[in-house]
């Protein structure tokens, strides 16, 4: 796998797992939660996980809640409680 398809399926279970655990990210960059920089420190911190297999079985599973390995845990968090308090 080339490093730029590491990079963009880690991105992609990255939203994916954000996404299935309430954080939108996209709204957190548009109203200025997170940074461009900062999601994409989190997407190089994803491709640095050892689980990433586990990961997408867990997405394709409709698992919910956040793996302990995951190395996004807190941002993801973080994102979705601002989210969630601002609804």
């Amino acid at each position: 796998m080339s490093i730029t398809s590491r990079i963009d399926h880690h991105e992609t279970l990255m939203r994916r797992m954000a996404d299935r655990n309430g954080a939108d990210l996209d709204l957190a960059l548009q109203s200025g939660i997170v940074s461009p920089g900062e999601v994409r420190a989190a997407v190089l911190s994803c491709t640095g996980c050892t689980q990433p297999d586990d990961c997408q079985r867990r997405l394709e599973q409709g698992k919910g809640g956040l793996p302990d390995y995951c190395r996004n845990a807190e941002m993801i968090d973080q994102v979705r409680t601002i989210i969630d308090g601002a609804d």
